[in-house]
């Protein structure tokens, strides 16, 4: 029996995503994404942040580029992936990201038209009302 590796996550983004164009012109962008909760402890309410390394591939991380920035509301659909490397000492170290598979962008149409827009969206970008434009992106991952 195969398993299920499945996040689900609703945040903002921490900062503007960071976009790199490796061999063969793959493009990867990634940026750190903001989960909030709040809950009571000891008759006060407390709020609580999770921060969660989003890693977005190709064509997906092209729009990324585009359309995200810091501060922005985003619905993101993905899988969990551990990598490890070796620090400067050569310690090896492990890191948990979000490899996502396709993103929604939350809010109303303007706050997400790219910088210097005229208003319109590429026709490859689906309006859903004026809560958020959808992308999504499947396929074999480079590692």
């Amino acid at each position: 029996m195969s398993g299920i590796n499945k996040v689900i996550l609703v945040g903002h983004l921490g900062k503007d995503p960071e976009v790199r164009h490796l061999e063969g012109g793959v493009t990867v962008a990634s940026f750190p994404l903001a989960t909030s909760e709040t809950f009571n402890k000891d008759g006060k309410r407390v709020e609580q942040t999770e921060w969660h390394n989003i890693v977005l591939w190709r064509g997906l991380a092209e729009v990324a580029s585009k359309y995200l920035q810091k501060g922005k509301l985003v619905y993101i659909e993905g899988k969990l992936r551990t990598r490890s490397f070796e620090d400067k000492e050569k310690v090896k170290k492990y890191v948990t990201e979000i490899v996502a598979e396709n993103f929604t962008m939350l809010g109303r149409k303007s706050d997400f038209e790219p910088a210097g827009s005229n208003g319109v969206l590429p026709a490859n970008n689906k309006i859903e009302d004026d809560f958020s434009t959808s992308i999504d992106q499947s396929g074999d991952l480079p590692f």
